[in-house]
């Protein structure tokens, strides 16, 4: 994922000029929709640096000076947010004003990098322009000059020296690529019977590993799937037992010991029995690991029984396995209704039929919820999808979505810039959840909104 950079300053400061020169074009309007906080241009360069603009304020024969300085300070909270480097540009002719001692001020109480950008600094003569900026306090400084070119070298490799910085930490991220795996479900399901029937699989090499928790035993398998080979490592937790009736879950949870194996796991797969169901014990084991944030894909064990059962016309009211089938996954999908959509794999582990799906499901789901969104391509879906179904008005004012970014994997989160959060209907949020789900393939990936509510932000500071 590459870095975001956001320009900040005072109305008149070069902010734009300076922002069309490393986009390496004149750029009016990038995101020509409702949003992205009025008059903040956003650029996504083909190598992942996304650019923020938040220039276009300045006064006017009818404007306050507080009135800017408001509007400038709104700017400044949408990028000390979003922005993972603050370029703070100042005008290198003009010299320091009140304002942008404000602003020196304000960047200081968040944990960003902040680069003080001194522009209108034409050559190297003008120098001493510069100087008088040690005031401002930030040693990270510059000076450049956005219309002559003068110091964008320099400039260039601050930000490529960050973005590499980036791309290392991904980097390393993306090598530690061991899939994490918990086999979980209600003691007699079947879950050490699957673990064991994986493990014996002939093109898989074992290693073991000591277990997360007591209770807990973890291996390692080495699955191959589209000439890629692929680390997996499985946690089996065998050897729970229920003691007694549990009434809450926080009861319930509290006596696994291999709570913490499921906790580490990127994938859970919750192991049912086929001639029982869904029980509450299932639907608290599904809920816990929504909770973490895990992807979740069922596993129906004891498939064949379920089947030779239909063949012996002991179970009544279907007509086939496919409609047995049929009519399990639609049961399973309405008892555990807190994930719209997950996989569900009917398997055998007495007769080993279709054990090897889970590996494939694991690489599959891992692949899914490791991915990374373009943000512009995040938020042209987002836009269609409020185009075409606009949320309601409440109040005679509608919620707006001014800008959304990627903010996280494992679980897969967006941060979602916003007006107010309060007039987001649950239907609504819904709406948006399952449709960003499907267009990303994000089926038994939970989706986490991470919403930054700007006008319930101001009116706090207001009261």
């Amino acid at each position: 994922m590459g870095i975001s950079i956001a320009l900040v300053g005072r109305p008149n400061v070069g902010k734009s000029r300076l922002f069309n020169r490393l986009i390496g074009r004149r750029m009016s309007i990038v995101y020509d929709q409702p949003g992205v906080t009025r008059d903040v241009i956003i650029h996504e360069m083909e190598n992942g640096i996304i650019f923020m603009d938040t220039g276009g304020i300045g006064f006017s024969s009818v404007q306050e000076e507080n009135d800017v300085t408001r509007a400038v300070n709104e700017q400044i909270d949408f990028a000390i947010q979003a922005a993972d480097i603050i370029f703070f540009v100042v005008d290198g002719r003009t010299g320091c004003v009140p304002l942008d001692y404000e602003i020196a001020e304000k960047l200081r109480k968040p944990n960003k990098k902040v680069f003080l950008i001194v522009n209108k600094i034409d050559s190297e003569k003008e120098s001493y322009r510069y100087d008088i900026f040690h005031d401002l306090g930030y040693a990270n400084s510059l000076a450049v000059s956005a219309e002559h070119g003068y110091g964008e070298t320099e400039l260039w490799k601050i930000i490529n020296e960050y973005a590499d910085k980036n791309s290392e930490i991904a980097s390393e991220k993306e090598n530690d690529n061991c899939i994490k795996i918990c086999l979980a479900g209600r003691p007699n399901v079947g879950k050490s019977s699957i673990a064991n029937m994986l493990l014996k699989e002939n093109r898989m090499i074992v290693s073991p590993i000591a277990g997360t928790t007591r209770d807990a035993i973890s291996d390692d398998i080495f699955f191959r799937d589209d000439e890629t080979e692929y680390r997996i490592r499985l946690t089996d937790t065998a050897g729970l037992r229920e003691k007694k009736k549990i009434n809450s879950s926080v009861e319930f949870f509290s006596s696994l010991r291999s709570t913490h194996a499921l906790e580490e796991a990127h994938i859970v797969f919750l192991i049912i029995d086929a001639l029982s169901g869904i029980t509450r014990q299932d639907k608290k084991l599904a809920g816990y690991a929504l909770e973490k944030g895990k992807c979740l894909a069922i596993v129906v064990n004891k498939w064949d029984l379920a089947c030779k059962g239909i063949e012996d016309n002991r179970v009544i009211g279907y007509h086939s396995v496919a409609d047995l089938k049929k009519n399990f996954i639609q049961a399973i999908r309405k008892e555990l209704f807190a994930l719209s959509q997950f996989s569900v794999l009917f398997v055998s582990a007495k007769e080993g039929f279709a054990i090897e799906n889970i590996l494939g499901e694991s690489v599959h789901l891992f692949k899914c919820a490791s991915q990374t969104i373009s943000t512009g391509k995040l938020n042209r879906i987002i836009q269609n999808l409020i185009e075409r179904q606009p949320p309601a008005q409440i109040s005679g004012k509608r919620f707006k979505i001014y800008y959304a970014v990627q903010s996280g994997h494992f679980p897969f989160q967006l941060k979602i810039f916003c007006n107010r959060f309060q007039r987001l209907m649950k239907s609504y949020q819904q709406y948006l959840e399952n449709n960003i789900r499907e267009v990303f393939g994000l089926m038994g990936c939970p989706l986490i909104f991470n919403f930054v509510d700007k006008e319930a932000r101001y009116a706090e500071k207001s009261a």
